[in-house]
């Protein structure tokens, strides 16, 4: 209920948001215009343009110039599920048929870049240099993410430093600039700019690892694609490496990962669910999830009691216990 009493007193900004969203990708070429506006119409929280918004009202909150920095984010956002959707050869994202799925990989490849590449000319309508430079950096960041997610596709012997490493950059370091960016388009005070990427980081990690939580205990209704698609495509995640440090089991756990990994065309994973749930795995990556979240509701104690920063953390609590 906290959270429709957020998006209904930003109501007016989120629909603005909206409308820009598909005015930038509108196109004179049809299938393109039409392969981006297909995602665009799957929906989504727009969690990062509300994370902008929400930081911006503690500067000078003005929509003509935070459109400028929610938009793209959203767009670079749109543009890696895209990408994401053909490297995991996904049919559904939100319960509706991918890009990809609807017509192609190489129909779906470039609409990622022709949204990404949106994204990017419209942010340059502000001058600031630091927006531009913390965006390419985190760009640049988010690709290295997504190499080192492919480059350990099935290998259990990386450590969980790898992981949260690479979480960081795929899905972290967007929302920590959205939250961040949002504070410096308003104009905000240095200390609270710092505080929102802190706040941002920490949510985004919490997120990652949610996410992942669900992938393995979700329902297809309820995350919008099949149960077990990490495991099945070969990313290791944070519940999996918990429990195979758990002697009793990871030699039949390794066994059924092996298994996984030398049938692409009939990935069964029931066996490995079974093992998987016999040991704490998905309860400490539940609660690392938790003291990240803990972590970014503390980065806003200093901050003035604004509904912003009530909005702020009731998100946090979100994050941390949503099922889908």
């Amino acid at each position: 209920m906290k959270l429709i009493d957020m998006y209904a007193r930003l109501k007016s900004d989120i629909h603005y948001i909206e409308k820009e969203l598909e005015a930038q990708i509108r196109n004179e070429h049809r299938m393109l215009n039409d392969a981006s506006l297909h995602l665009l119409k799957a929906g989504g929280k727009r969690i990062r343009p509300v994370f902008v918004l929400l930081a911006a009202e503690f500067g000078d909150y003005d929509m003509e110039r935070l459109k400028y920095v929610a938009v793209p984010l959203e767009l670079i956002h749109m543009a890696t599920l895209v990408h994401d959707d053909v490297i995991d050869d996904a049919e559904t994202r939100r319960g509706k048929l991918t890009v990809k799925s609807k017509w192609d990989n190489r129909i779906a490849m470039y609409t990622g870049d022709y949204i990404f590449a949106k994204a990017l000319h419209m942010v340059t309508e502000l001058e600031e240099v630091e927006i531009h430079q913390i965006l390419s950096k985190a760009i640049v960041e988010m690709c290295i993410g997504e190499m080192e997610q492919i480059r350990l596709f099935f290998h259990t012997e990386q450590s969980i430093y790898d992981y949260l490493l690479r979480i960081r950059r795929k899905t972290a370091l967007l929302i920590a600039i959205s939250c961040q960016l949002g504070a410096i388009a308003a104009g905000a005070p240095r200390d609270t700019v710092r505080r929102m990427y802190r706040f941002g980081y920490n949510v985004g990690m919490a997120f990652q690892i949610r996410d992942d939580v669900l992938d393995l205990c979700g329902t297809e209704k309820e995350i919008g694609k099949p149960p077990g698609s990490d495991i099945r495509q070969g990313n290791i995640t944070l519940p999996v490496l918990y429990a195979l440090q758990d002697e009793a089991v990871r030699p039949q756990l390794l066994e059924e990962i092996a298994r996984i990994q030398s049938n692409p065309d009939q990935r069964e994973i029931t066996a490995f669910l079974n093992l998987l749930n016999q040991t704490d795995g998905v309860e400490r990556a539940e609660a690392l999830s938790s003291r990240y979240i803990q972590k970014a509701i503390s980065a806003l104690d200093p901050l003035p009691a604004r509904k912003a920063k009530k909005n702020l953390i009731d998100i946090a609590y979100f994050v941390g216990n949503r099922s889908h």
